[in-house]
């Protein structure tokens, strides 16, 4: 079955002024919910509808598509049902496109995770219904006011108070997924018709950003939750380590000296890790698309091979290392920064980025270090490879989770 993923975004936010391309753990939030769509393995493409150019240009960058929504559907009145379907029949009329399947997304849930994305579309199909949503458990007494001053409860009868295992389930709507067949959805022209399923999401990724103090929740949050699941991203056998060197070994800055040779800086933690995974007997390389004397220098001194002066055949030069080597690609890790990386980043089974790469290498990556380049990244990676190759529990007693592949 062919699954469209949509992802409103309006740039008319009232609440929070722009709210849909504020940073957020270091991109936009909208890039949170386009890299989580690309990532889930149900979801065949990934569609933005909005009226912002700026939306649109951050949207084309993190890999997602653009459709213009009509300003006609795009003020604080319009809904979410009248930017999916203008969607839906811009791509039928425009190309004849016409999936089976429809993931609705919301951006303001940035915390969402592609698994909670497949696990909607799962429960729905799984349970031979039209729609489903994602839900939270909800164990709270709801109260409202009555016109003679009283109080009475919504879900339950103020006189009488259950314990939490003797209340009858119930689930609170999280607004971050809803799924539905699209052939229904055209007819009812409404995200809830027919049989209604729903898919239970950790309590945790639930947040909805409503106001600004929603930004600063998210980030503890985030970082929460990347500390749990980033050991999952790492290959199950681990065989090479590929580095890019300006930008990931390096802070991507150079000193021009006045005899016109160059220096650059790098981090010394870096070189601890790198000799750290050496002694594990992990093969390590770098690959560097200038030539410069001081990329060999600094290899040297690493005590790793390096391949510099590749120019624009990084890709083939990866592609040819792999073969000689006999490596499967799907058990390398390649760490890039910058667009002359992506070939080599979609080469292998894990792309890494440093916090502060580029935005296409950003959106490359299956795993974003929480360091710079030249600043601790490589070492941060090192210390998550490490356990991995030992087969030990990794930092924090969680168990690497098995590999996630990227579209």
């Amino acid at each position: 079955m062919e699954c469209l993923a949509i992802i409103p975004a309006r740039g008319g936010s009232k609440g929070i002024p722009r709210k849909n391309v504020l940073p957020l753990a270091g991109k936009p939030l909208i890039a949170h919910s386009i890299e989580q769509a690309r990532r889930a393995r149900l979801v065949n493409r990934v569609v933005v509808s909005t009226d912002d150019a700026e939306i649109a240009a951050i949207s084309q960058e993190y890999g997602a598509e653009i459709v213009w929504r009509p300003a006609e559907i795009s003020s604080d009145y319009a809904s979410s049902e009248s930017a999916l379907l203008h969607a839906l029949e811009h791509l039928r009329a425009q190309e004849g496109y016409q999936a089976d399947i429809l993931a609705f997304l919301q951006c303001t849930s940035p915390l969402t995770l592609a698994a909670d994305i497949d696990g909607t579309i799962q429960s729905m199909l799984g349970a031979d219904a039209d729609t489903a949503l994602a839900v939270v458990p909800f164990h709270y007494f709801i109260w409202k006011p009555i016109p003679d001053g009283d109080l009475i409860g919504v879900n339950h009868d103020k006189h009488i108070r259950p314990l939490r295992q003797e209340r009858e389930p119930q689930y609170l709507e999280t607004g971050a997924v809803y799924t539905m067949r699209i052939p229904g959805f055209l007819l009812h022209r409404h995200r809830f018709f027919g049989k209604t399923s729903m898919y239970i999401m950790p309590a945790e990724r639930r947040l909805e950003i409503d106001d600004p103090v929603d930004f600063e929740v998210a980030e503890v949050l985030m970082r929460s939750q990347r500390a749990t699941d980033r050991y999952a991203y790492l290959p199950e056998n681990i065989t090479a380590l590929i580095l890019d060197f300006d930008g990931v070994i390096t802070n991507n800055k150079v000193l021009v000296l006045q005899d016109g040779s160059e220096a650059v800086v790098a981090d010394r933690s870096d070189g601890w890790g790198i000799g750290e995974l050496k002694k594990a007997g992990l093969p390590i390389w770098i690959l560097s698309t200038e030539p410069n004397p001081v990329v060999q220098q600094r290899a040297s001194k690493l005590g790793i091979p390096c391949l510099q002066g590749l120019g624009s055949h990084k890709g083939e030069a990866l592609r040819q290392l792999l073969a000689e080597q006999g490596l499967n690609p799907a058990e390398v890790i390649y760490v890039g920064n910058d667009d002359n990386d992506l070939e080599c980043m979609a080469m292998v089974g894990c792309a890494v980025a440093p916090a502060d790469a580029y935005p296409k290498a950003l959106a490359q990556a299956n795993l974003v270090l929480e360091h710079k380049g030249g600043d601790g990244a490589v070492r941060e990676l090192c210390d998550l490879i490490l356990p991995r190759l030992s087969g030990q529990p990794s930092a924090g007693g969680i168990e690497p989770g098995p590999s996630v592949q990227k579209k």
